[in-house]
């Protein structure tokens, strides 16, 4: 069983963004020498009022404090993008990372950035899985011709090639059955996003495992994120993070998401979706979840806009505690 963090790089209005920097460096430092087995990083443009530091940039920035750690995007929206251009810095931070690197990709949900980039949401599916052809044969051949529906390439070869033979693993994030089943077709590994209640998701980690015999394909990742919070007390700690949950779960209400949340009481949204407890109420949780879903490898976010770092801090090193 591993754990990791999905770090929190979105901050609110009028903070201070600058000054928020070296946390997330003490935040990195800290789960490393917690155990923590891997590092993702979320991804969304045009986020305004909230502030975002870029994906890209901050892998680079943070590599360095996590050397040895698995690093990718938790998730990277791959339709936004051309593939060649995708392909080429996976193969950098492969590189950079010593072959540590997982490229963890989604469809995207919000209109705004679609329409900014100029790429329809109807073509959005087709456009991925036409991305993911098209990178695994860069990482793999000499030279490359590819004529597809969104994308070509004509005799060329990429820049630089991974350190991983067959280039880095492919996360396929998705929450609804086509897109499961495109994980196990295309992908490395379905990675299950946060939001979702353990009884959403047992059905439908039995249809990806379905999915994966039919395709004769094996897989040995199952990773799941989720919001998680381990405070010093189980009486207390539902309180501490509730005003920093609920402040990104608006934000995802404000950017259209579509959610079974938005009418519930923190309580109820919480309830079977977030693990939030002590250390022995989470650590029971955990393996709750492992035992339904038989998940491996937990990339918990332990930290949402506007909570205060020494509880951050506090929050990991409990979680380390619990893996050790």
């Amino acid at each position: 069983m591993k754990v990791g963090m999905f770090i929190n790089t979105q901050f609110p209005e009028g903070d201070d963004v600058a000054a928020r920097v070296p946390e997330l460096v003490e935040q990195v430092r800290l789960a490393r020498a917690s155990g923590f087995a891997s590092l993702l990083f979320p991804h969304h443009y045009l986020t305004a009022p909230l502030q975002m530091l870029q994906i890209g940039p901050m892998m680079a920035y943070l590599l360095p404090e996590a050397q040895g750690m698995t690093i990718g995007g938790n998730i990277l929206l791959l339709p936004l993008l051309n593939p060649v251009h995708v392909a080429e810095e996976a193969a950098t931070l492969d590189v950079l990372s010593g072959g540590n690197f997982v490229l963890g990709v989604g469809l995207g949900y919000r209109a705004g950035e679609f329409d900014a980039f100029g790429v329809s949401l109807k073509e959005r599916a087709p456009r991925f899985a036409e991305s993911i052809a098209l990178m695994r044969r860069l990482w793999t051949e000499d030279k490359v011709t590819f004529q597809g529906r969104f994308y070509q390439v004509k005799d060329h070869g990429i820049s630089l090639k991974p350190t991983r033979p067959g280039g880095p693993p492919v996360w396929v994030a998705g929450l609804v059955e086509a897109a499961v089943k495109r994980a196990a077709r295309i992908g490395d590994a379905w990675l299950i996003a946060n939001a979702t209640t353990l009884g959403a998701t047992e059905p439908l980690m039995a249809i990806y495992r379905a999915a994966l015999a039919e395709a004769g394909r094996t897989v040995t990742e199952f990773p799941i994120a989720r919001e998680c919070y381990v405070g010093a007390t189980h009486a207390t700690a539902l309180e501490e993070c509730r005003a920093a949950l609920e402040y990104k779960y608006n934000s995802y209400a404000a950017w259209g998401m579509e959610s079974p949340t938005a009418h519930m009481s923190f309580e109820e949204m919480a309830r079977d979706r977030f693990i939030i407890g002590d250390k022995v109420s989470v650590k029971e949780e955990i393996a709750r979840w492992a035992e339904v879903l038989g998940v491996n490898h937990f990339v918990m976010r332990v930290q949402w806009p506007g909570l205060p770092q020494e509880k951050v801090l506090g929050s990991i090193r409990r979680l380390g505690e619990i893996f050790g």
